[in-house]
């Protein structure tokens, strides 16, 4: 049974628990809250599937932040100039929060946007 309307399990609209799941900019609400609908909401698709993706795509981008500071900060000592590091690390941050918009966003509109590879797994396990 899958319910695309209504509220979630908290009492919020469908659209704005799935856009909720990705404010992980600056605190982990998206994070806690992502948790929250995976336990609570069984039946509403939209939240599930967008908790199920900001969870996916928050530890894959855990995961190249940390590979890339770890080659960043050898190229720094290698380099003896953190300049270049800096600049990387900059982008890969304006990256980030742009793409926490766009979904947060796409969420918002009731799109099942899918990211590569994460979104696939995410549609799968939200059912």
């Amino acid at each position: 049974m899958q319910n695309m309307n209504g509220k979630t399990a908290l009492g919020l609209d469908n659209n704005v628990g799935a856009l909720v799941c990705y404010l992980n900019i600056c605190l982990p609400i998206g994070l806690i809250y992502s948790i929250i609908v995976l336990v609570t909401d069984k039946t509403n698709k939209l939240p599930r599937f967008h908790a199920f993706q900001s969870l996916l795509l928050t530890g894959a981008l855990l995961i190249i932040g940390i590979v890339f500071g770890i080659v960043m900060g050898i190229f720094t000592v290698a380099t003896k100039s953190p300049i270049l590091g800096f600049g990387f690390n900059g982008i890969f941050s304006l990256v980030v929060i742009g793409l926490s918009i766009f979904m947060a966003i796409k969420a918002y509109q009731g799109d099942l946007f899918k990211l590569p590879v994460i979104g696939d797994m995410a549609d799968k396990w939200s059912n």
